[in-house]
């Protein structure tokens, strides 16, 4: 407390000079001790912006207005105005519920087109695949030629009969002849870059015998399956799709990797399962011994008039035009077979496997892809040609053959055993 003595006067500190107020000795003119310690030097004093001063009304920010209350009874919002919250979770519920059953549909109908779309073409390829019968034509062999680039596939069309009725092979004019003759062979050339090259090899060529006690013959001859002889070790060996290969590999030094062969039966339903096939003949043709009576022009052909087509020798180069026919033949039905009309209708490509795999033989590797393979490299682009024909002979007890043309044929298999596209001055008319 202050000293009431004191009252009205500065005693000798100086303490007070009214009641109930502090005061400081010394001259007030001058700061004191204690203001020296905690006011601001007079360098440090703020001089850039002056005094500092309180905005008017006019220059000072709008004020945020005051939400109102809430009440437990409204509903509020959060910053996005889409979206409400009533406390309870039950729209967030609701929009998660509606978000999985989008989306169980959504995988449903994925898992129902997965279905669709794999389960059946899966299946119809395992049923394919197995109905495929198999032969050994590909064996290895002293001598043979090793893998080389490309990719080849010998395609024989065979007179076996398997299959049809006594009264088919009447309406087709085939004959009743047991066991099986080539009536066409064909090579399939697919070089590591190009287009593909079906090469006819005549069936009267005259090459070496893989027949063991046979020596030069015609190379039909070494798929007859009842021309036999003995081995070293004095095994029967007889005509068929190996030693018809391994004659080929020897005469040409290029390496066979897949055999398909297809017989007259499998052959007519390939044909009619597509319903029929455009072939342009350029003269009239009528051949009683092929069941073939046709006029010039083009018209569809059913499975049973291609084949006298084909068979046919009733021309003036009679094996050499039935060669090219072929090779006509074989284009047209190709490109029928792998149109997406025909592969994506199973209505079309069902009667159609069913029909080829009736009668295909194949060797013991080739699957349903490798079919596949074969029919689309075909598709557009094909080059056609034969091997290059030197002379035409006959000879004693042999008959009528066919001789290579030595230079161009050599040039054509030298390409062949590279990868490499057959040259124009090797390709044959």
């Amino acid at each position: 407390m202050a000293d009431p003595r004191n009252r009205g006067d500065s005693g000798p500190t100086g303490e007070h000079d009214s009641p109930g107020v502090f005061r400081r000795a010394g001259d007030p003119g001058k700061p004191d001790e204690f203001e020296r310690l905690y006011r601001e030097r007079e360098s440090e004093q703020r001089t850039l912006g002056g005094a500092r001063r309180v905005p008017t009304a006019d220059e000072a920010p709008p004020r945020r207005p005051v939400p109102k209350p809430r009440t437990s009874q409204k509903r509020s919002r959060t910053h996005s105005a889409a979206r409400e919250y009533d406390g309870t979770g039950k729209a967030r519920r609701t929009r998660e519920r509606r978000h999985n059953r989008v989306r169980n549909i959504a995988l449903t109908v994925l898992a129902v087109l997965l279905i669709v779309l794999i389960v059946p073409p899966a299946a119809i390829y395992l049923w394919a695949d197995g109905r495929l019968n198999r032969v050994d034509a590909l064996s290895d062999y002293e001598g043979r030629p090793q893998e080389q680039p490309g990719t080849t596939y010998m395609i024989v069309g065979s007179d076996s009969r398997d299959g049809l009725s006594e009264d088919e092979m009447d309406e087709l004019a085939t004959g009743y002849a047991e066991g099986r003759r080539t009536d066409s062979i064909m090579v399939l050339y697919i070089p590591e870059d190009g287009d593909p090259t079906i090469v006819s090899v005549p069936r009267d060529s005259y090459v070496p015998m893989a027949i063991p006690g046979y020596a030069d013959n015609k190379i039909n001859t070494a798929f007859a399956d009842a021309v036999c002889g003995a081995d070293d070790a004095g095994e029967e060996v007889c005509g068929g799709p190996g030693p018809l290969v391994e004659t080929f590999e020897n005469a040409s030094g290029v390496r066979i990797d897949h055999y398909v062969e297809i017989g007259m039966g499998g052959f007519v339903g390939l044909v009619d399962a597509l319903g029929g096939v455009e072939l342009c003949p350029e003269e009239p043709m009528e051949d009683p011994k092929a069941g073939l009576d046709i006029d010039a022009g083009c018209q569809v052909m059913d499975g049973g008039t291609a084949l006298g087509y084909v068979r046919t020798r009733a021309t003036p180069r009679a094996d050499l035009d039935r060669i090219q026919r072929q090779r006509e033949f074989f284009s047209v039905l190709v490109e029928k077979a792998s149109a997406p009309s025909t592969m994506f209708n199973p209505f079309r490509a069902v009667p159609l496997i069913s029909a080829g795999t009736d009668t295909f033989l194949v060797d013991e590797d080739v699957h349903m892809r490798h079919l596949a393979t074969m029919m689309l490299a075909m598709r557009g682009g094909t080059r056609t040609t034969a091997v290059p024909v030197g002379e035409t002979p006959t000879l004693p007890n042999v008959g009528s053959v066919v001789i290579w043309d030595e230079a161009r044929s050599d040039e054509m298999f030298a390409a062949m055993r590279a990868g490499e596209p057959i040259p124009e001055s090797a390709m044959e008319d």
